[in-house]
């Protein structure tokens, strides 16, 4: 018997560290697994009397002392300095998406799994993907499936991932599974980078305006009061230009107590987003925006139809399906039409009578799952819906972007022009005064 020294982690993700006796390097992993442990490295730990130094020769001569024996576990093991995972954040979509596409066309070209998994590990630079793939080849190699490993690290492989692979692995089809992880992936991930692409001039223009603002307040408008002290006599101002002067002296006095309050009102918001009734008033009202309402409506149906499409195609079961895909919606409006769909098949009835309910679904896209139930083929049909509103997301992306720009220019049109003429209206009343006096 020998013994081995193992780093492992438990159900929660968590590090431990200890030692086993064990036969040999398999039946060491099998006894750590015993202990509801995934070891994601392991060696052997060598004893003091292989390490002793050897006898003397004949003559009285020493022989050379060999060099100290660290243990096999130092060679699986390197030690290196790592950021908090608190600090860390979560691996990049591209990193998991990259990784799942290469594993499907090795597999796909007749390569092992675990063969294909220590190909990638040499070339994964991401050192928290890295770390994964090293436990997940561990378990493996002691007998656990791949889903199986996949389970331990939730922050990485999520419920949809894990529960396709599975779905692969009962089938046979593993490498098409991968496949279509790794096309949905890619293009949610698309569709994600679009609403963002859209929103980030919007945001820039607006940013842009109020500081624009915040400086002809507090830096310009202030010496052209001054100005008009001097030459005007306390006479009275224009209107509009006596607003902008009451409007620069409140910024002025005032601005810690404005900017205090902005962060109070977005703490406060953050504070009512995490609670239930608030995060549903928030996820109704992104549905319900004039102009980012219905970008967001297009983008909802298409990763409701593609995730459940997806799942369907690769034989996990419907009710199954319904869940995760109830879980990783993002929006708890479509989170409660999903479980009413959810509660209606397990009931043994139509999708399609919840759906309908839910004004988030236009009824096109019932018609066509009303279709697809029908005819036995739901998933193809979901496919096609998930790829006809994504094309949607790309118009309602346009039509969005060419309606919020042209607003935000005039916006900020408006407001500067104002400062503008409201600083020259006096001047005119001063030019008139001088000219008079020197007539």
């Amino acid at each position: 018997m020998a013994t081995f020294q193992y780093i492992a982690k438990d159900s929660s993700g968590n590090e431990q560290r200890g030692t086993v006796e064990a036969g040999d390097r398999n039946s060491a992993i099998a006894a750590v697994r015993a202990q509801g442990l995934l070891p994601t490295a392991l060696g052997e730990v060598k004893s003091a009397a292989s390490s002793a130094p050897k006898p003397k020769a004949k003559g009285g001569a020493a022989t050379a002392k060999p060099k100290a024996k660290t243990g096999a576990l130092n060679k699986d093991i390197k030690i290196n300095i790592k950021m908090p995972k608190f600090l860390q954040g979560r691996i990049k979509t591209k990193v998991l998406t990259q990784f799942t596409r290469q594993l499907a066309t090795l597999v796909n070209a007749g390569l092992p799994l675990m063969r294909g998994i220590e190909v990638l590990k040499r070339q994964m630079k991401d050192p928290r993907m890295l770390e994964a793939l090293t436990g997940i080849s561990e378990n493996i190699a002691g007998g656990g499936t791949f889903s199986e490993s996949l389970t331990a690290y939730p922050k990485i492989f999520d419920n949809l991932y894990v529960n396709m692979v599975k779905a692969g692995e009962a089938g046979g089809v593993l490498e098409v599974v991968l496949g279509r992880l790794a096309e949905f992936a890619e293009k949610s991930e698309k569709i994600k980078n679009k609403v963002k692409g859209a929103m980030i001039y919007p945001i820039v223009v607006l940013v842009a305006a109020i500081g624009i603002t915040a400086f002809l307040l507090v830096a310009v408008i202030p010496k052209f009061q001054q100005v008009f002290n001097d030459m005007l006599g306390g006479a009275a101002l224009p209107g509009v230009t006596q607003f902008v002067i009451n409007a620069s002296e409140f910024v002025q006095h005032n601005g810690l107590q404005i900017f205090l309050a902005i962060v109070a009102l977005v703490v406060i918001l953050k504070i009512v987003g995490k609670t239930e009734k608030g995060a549903y008033f928030f996820d109704v009202l992104k549905l319900k925006m004039p102009v980012t309402g219905t970008l967001a409506q297009r983008s909802a149906v298409s990763k409701f139809t593609r995730t459940l499409g997806t799942l369907l195609a690769s034989g996990v079961p419907i009710l199954q399906s319904l869940t995760i895909t109830r879980d990783t919606t993002g929006n708890r409006v479509l989170t409660d039409a999903i479980q009413n769909v959810h509660d209606s098949v397990k009931e043994g009835e139509s999708m399609t009578q919840p759906l309908s309910q839910c004004k988030v679904f236009p009824p096109m896209v019932v018609s066509m799952v009303e279709v697809g139930e029908e005819t036995g083929a739901l998933a193809d049909m979901l496919t096609r819906i998930a790829n006809t509103y994504d094309d949607e997301v790309d118009n309602a992306v346009a039509g969005m972007t060419a309606a919020i720009e042209p607003a935000l220019i005039i916006v900020l049109a408006v407001v500067v022009g104002t400062i503008v003429i409201a600083m020259f209206l006096p001047m005119v009343k001063i030019i008139g005064s001088v000219s008079g006096a020197g007539a």
